[in-house]
């Protein structure tokens, strides 16, 4: 044995050495070796090497494959190493003298043979020493060649399609990846990578380089997303995310792709894929759920994205035992900023209450709008709500605070219906109708407050509910009537006037008062059928009393702001019928309120016109309570005011009301228009009204609203 190292197939003998051939299947010397038999008949070359000689005996398989006869080829080791491709020569070697070095646990290589007509065919060599010297050297080798130039055939071919469909992609505008699973490498496009602002030397090929570059808050669903893929749960990976750039910026990608090659245990091996960027349609999404969302003018979540935030904070309420509490706001008066200052204004101040709202809360909390001058609070984690009443009365403040509006300022103030989840409901719609029920009550009990729900605010809303329902059967089962209450004037005490009043008698609640239906009729539409019977009564009536009491006798009727705005309207109605029954339209005064004329548009002016020109006269009622009234008196044809009963209760003669009361009758007169006082109850509160000039009045003082056959016999008694 030598101590010298064993050849390498680019190495061996120089001199020729003795020839072996196999003849037939088997070697002369070796009929043993049945394997030999077994690799002829598998198709499959054997190469058997003396390692020390470098003897090199091909089989009969082996010679034919490149073309040769047997004998043809000389059975040395340079016969093989002439024969191979000169660009496989130094990897072929390299993992040979890994193996023998022990690196490698077995030898296997894929080379390239040139065959007898000079063509080349591609070849499997697997070998493995079998013989070692007792010093463990090398002594013998054997192996075997398999033609597998159709395989690479077929690969290359793969390649090359492979590289027209990367084409094809990054001809779309998708960025490629082709990621080796098992080795870690990953091929990224140049399409890919500029698509990051980055060139083809910045980007490492390793998939890490991209997830690293992948948005904290999306690696999860990546991650699961391919998994699934991976398990096979999905047959492909899709997912959206978003990646850095080079400057910083994210891009939103939608990534797809799909597991080529797999091990015999299913492992993945190899996954292609690509890079689309979809960051103009996910800003046109988040632009679409912007407007779907949020309110453009404020910027405050809106009813459908509060509604989604209540029921997950109900359900977390529920499981950590924590309540929460629903604020419903009304701004007060807040028609009256666009009817004067115009919407634009309007706008400004609801954009500044929104800030507000926003600053007395905390950030856990949610100001939301619901539409118009109305807001909603969500209060979260209440250990208890005895923390509310100080953040109530600081939106109360808030809101009070003048606006600033331009060059104008504008006070307003708010009004809130609270209502506490468990306490008061565990439903979202149980909860809205509760809330509204206190806002209800914190309106109706002068503005600018605040109510908390309880449960008789609910049986009130019941009663509210079944007076609704009851009030659409009363007018056709005759319910209603008229009672009329003389209005006297004052300078001779003579009554040709009467304020028609109705009056609802229940079946089962008896006499209903008109604070009671009338804002449901007017919620509910009814109002309008409601009107029109009241002026078909008040006509019949008037026309008797024009014969039986006075030839001028006017009754006074009063119209909503509802009514007076219903598509049909009460001009053109009730000017017909008039004339229909022979009556002039002076026997008519409607009364209407500042309600009437803040929705102040070309209909309003254009129904006041006609019916001013059919003779109908109007009174402006509650006068002395708006805010705007004199800007009304100038603005619309106008024939009485009616001071508020508010000035005439604690009338006496060195009261400020008597100074009030005085200076609203000259300013009447002045604009040409008469003056009726209500809610007179004394004979100073007469003579003090009388001292001041005011034409007409009513009141208990005078008579109570009473049928209309008491009213000619009470006219009847004073002449």
């Amino acid at each position: 044995m030598t101590d010298d190292p064993p050849p390498s197939p680019s190495t061996g003998p120089s001199a020729p050495l003795p020839v072996r051939a196999w003849s037939g299947a088997l070697f002369e010397e070796d009929a043993d070796n049945l394997w030999k038999l077994a690799l002829e008949g598998s198709g499959a070359g054997a190469w058997d090497w003396n390692l020390v000689t470098g003897e090199q005996i091909h089989s009969r398989r082996w010679q034919e494959m490149l073309g040769y006869e047997v004998g043809e080829i000389p059975h040395t080791n340079q016969a093989f190493v002439s024969r191979l491709h000169p660009d496989d020569l130094a990897r072929v070697t390299q993992t040979f003298t890994a193996y023998l070095a022990g690196k490698a646990e077995d030898y296997t290589a894929d080379l390239r043979l040139r065959c007898k007509d000079g063509s080349w065919i591609w070849v499997h060599t697997r070998g493995m020493v079998v013989n070692y010297a007792e010093d463990g050297k090398p002594l013998r080798m054997i192996g075997t060649h398999v033609d597998i130039t159709q395989r690479k055939l077929a690969e290359a071919t793969l390649h090359e399609s492979e590289e027209r469909w990367k084409l094809a992609l990054e001809s779309a505008g998708d960025g490629v990846w082709d990621w080796h699973i098992q080795s870690g490498k990953e091929f990224l496009s140049k399409r890919l990578i500029e698509m990051y602002g980055f060139t083809e030397d910045e980007l490492r090929s390793h998939p890490d380089e991209l997830d690293n570059r992948t948005h904290p808050d999306d690696l999860a669903q990546l991650a699961q997303d391919r998994q699934a893929h991976f398990d096979g749960l999905t047959p492909t990976y899709t997912n959206e995310h978003r990646v850095r750039c080079k400057d910083g910026s994210w891009k939103w990608v939608l990534t797809r792709g799909m597991v080529i090659s797999r091990d015999a245990a299913g492992h993945p091996l190899r996954m292609i894929g690509t890079h689309t960027d979809i960051t103009a349609r996910k800003n046109a999404e988040a632009l679409v759920r912007q407007h779907a969302y949020f309110d453009p003018l404020t910027g405050l979540p809106n009813r459908r994205m509060l509604r989604d935030r209540l029921e997950q904070e109900i359900k977390r309420s529920r499981r950590d035992n924590l309540q929460l509490a629903i604020l419903f706001i009304d701004l007060d008066h807040f028609k009256a900023v666009n009817d004067t200052l115009g919407h634009d204004n309007g706008d400004l101040l609801l954009a500044e209450a929104a800030q507000r709202l926003r600053q007395c809360v905390r950030e856990s909390d949610t100001v939301a709008r619901m539409g118009g001058d109305e807001f909603t609070i969500l209060i979260t984690e209440l250990t208890h709500t005895g923390g509310l009443e100080p953040l109530l009365e600081k939106l109360l403040q808030s809101m009070a605070q003048v606006f600033q509006l331009g060059t104008e300022q504008m006070f307003v103030s708010a009004s809130i219906g609270i209502t506490l989840y468990p306490l008061d409901g565990t439903e979202v719609e149980t909860l809205y109708k509760n809330a509204d029920q206190a806002l209800y009550v914190a309106k109706g009990a002068g503005r600018n407050r605040y109510s908390f729900f309880t449960p008789a605010l609910q049986e009130a809303a019941l009663t509210r509910a079944r007076l609704a329902t009851d009030l659409r059967f009363a007018l056709g089962a005759q319910q209603f009537h008229l009672l009329y209450q003389p209005i006297v004037e004052l300078a001779t005490g003579a009554v040709y006037k009467a304020e028609a009043l109705i009056r609802w008698q229940h079946p089962e609640r008896g006499v209903v008062s008109p604070a009671a239906f009338i804002p449901i009729a007017e919620t509910s539409g009814l109002i309008v059928e409601i009107g029109d019977w009241v002026f078909a009564q008040a006509a019949r009536q008037v026309q008797q009393w024009r014969q039986s009491v006075h030839p001028q006798f006017q009754i006074s009727i009063n119209s909503s702001p509802v009514q007076f705005q219903h598509a049909r309207t009460q001009s053109e109605t009730w000017v017909q019928r008039l004339q229909t029954q022979g009556l002039p339209g002076e026997c008519l005064t409607v009364e209407i309120t500042e309600g009437v004329l803040l929705d102040s548009n070309a209909g309003v002016t254009a129904k006041l016109l006609e019916w001013r020109d059919a003779g109908i006269q109007v009174a402006l009622d509650d006068f002395g309570t708006g805010y705007s009234s004199l800007s009304y008196l100038q603005k619309f044809d106008i024939d009485f005011i009616k001071i508020d009963q508010s000035f005439v209760r604690d009338l006496h003669a060195q009261s400020t009301n008597f100074t009030l009361c005085k200076a609203m009758v000259a300013m009447a007169h002045a604009l040409g228009l008469q003056v009726v006082a209500e809610g007179v109850e004394t004979a100073e509160q007469r003579d003090l009204l009388l001292q001041a000039g005011c034409d007409y009045a009513q009141g208990y003082w005078f008579a109570r609203p009473m049928p209309a056959e008491a009213l000619v016999d009470w006219v009847a008694a004073r002449a």
